[in-house]
């Protein structure tokens, strides 16, 4: 019999990157999934900041950066400044980074919300690669006469039940983010 467990837990370990890839996106409000992008050369090899440093939010408008070895904070506010995309301008005072979080101009509200919207097609393009090996699996499994025409049709019919699930979700958490990045 054909099993379809696995796909479905391919389904849903999108949505998650999805969940994830969405916490970088910016709001108006402080994040620490915000820096998380972030690569800091600490030791002669790149880690991600949050292996090199705490962050946290203390404010709503504020990050703050607790490097582990305060040796490395140079490395981390140039790497923190380096991503332009971001926009922070960091400053220390030798042992903790403080990040400001600008508020958004509705310009770049609109931009966030575009850049939001393009991750919600990379994960409908990943969910309909997921079902695509899954019915290529199940035509391949039919041809060698392990599963018959009605298996076939029951499973396409289960795998485009659980990608309109799936899609719903998606639609539903960018909703959620959509109105978190446009509410002032």
């Amino acid at each position: 019999m054909f099993d379809t467990k696995p796909y479905e837990e391919k389904f849903e370990l999108a949505v998650m990157h999805f969940e994830d890839e969405l916490k970088k996106v910016r709001t108006g409000r402080a994040h620490p999934g915000q820096l998380e992008g972030i690569k800091v050369e600490v030791y002669g090899t790149l880690l991600p900041l949050n292996q090199a440093a705490n962050i946290t939010a203390p404010e709503a408008q504020m990050l703050q950066v607790t490097p582990f070895d305060p040796g490395n904070i140079q490395a981390i506010n140039a790497a923190i400044r380096a991503d332009q995309s971001m926009g922070f301008n960091p400053s220390d005072d030798g042992r903790i980074i403080r990040v400001p979080v600008p508020a958004l101009t509705e310009d770049r509200r609109k931009l966030l919300v575009k850049q939001a919207s393009e991750k919600v097609e990379e994960t409908r393009i990943a969910l309909r690669n997921i079902r695509q090996d899954a019915l290529k699996e199940a035509k391949r499994r039919k041809e060698a006469k392990e599963l018959s025409e009605d298996d076939v049709k029951r499973i396409e019919k289960g795998i485009d039940d659980d990608m309109s699930k799936y899609n719903l979700k998606i639609d539903e958490i960018f909703r959620a983010k959509e109105k978190d990045i446009l509410t002032i």
